[in-house]
């Protein structure tokens, strides 16, 4: 299977694979916060944790803005719209799978 690095769905599962990163969008959802609050909780250095920052607005689910020297991140709008929509299609057909053998079993039974 083709390597696809670059498109933006694969972009975004690479960066919620990590768990730091999904810590990360779970506390955007609550409100926007700077570089150091959303750092806080982790225990690495600031550099480490802007890394992790990067991947996610590089994969579009951050944006963030920069008054003074304080960098604010918030989640982006619609973000993971794409990701929710690609799961739900690859979920309805394993559906009608279950529900066709569900159907199969109550027949077979009687």
């Amino acid at each position: 299977m083709p390597k696809r690095q670059d498109e933006p769905l694969d972009l975004k599962f690479h960066a919620l694979a990590d768990p730091t990163r999904r810590a990360v969008v779970e506390r955007l959802v609550r409100a926007p916060a700077s570089a150091s609050e959303l750092a806080k909780p982790f225990a690495m250095a600031l550099p480490s944790f802007h890394q992790h920052l990067g991947v996610l607005d590089r994969a579009g689910i951050v944006t963030s803005q920069k008054v003074g020297r304080v960098r604010t991140y918030q989640l982006a709008p619609d973000a993971l719209t794409d990701c929710g929509t690609w799961i739900g299609k690859q979920r309805r057909p394993a559906e009608r799978r279950l529900d066709q053998l569900g159907e199969y079993l109550a027949d077979t039974n009687t």
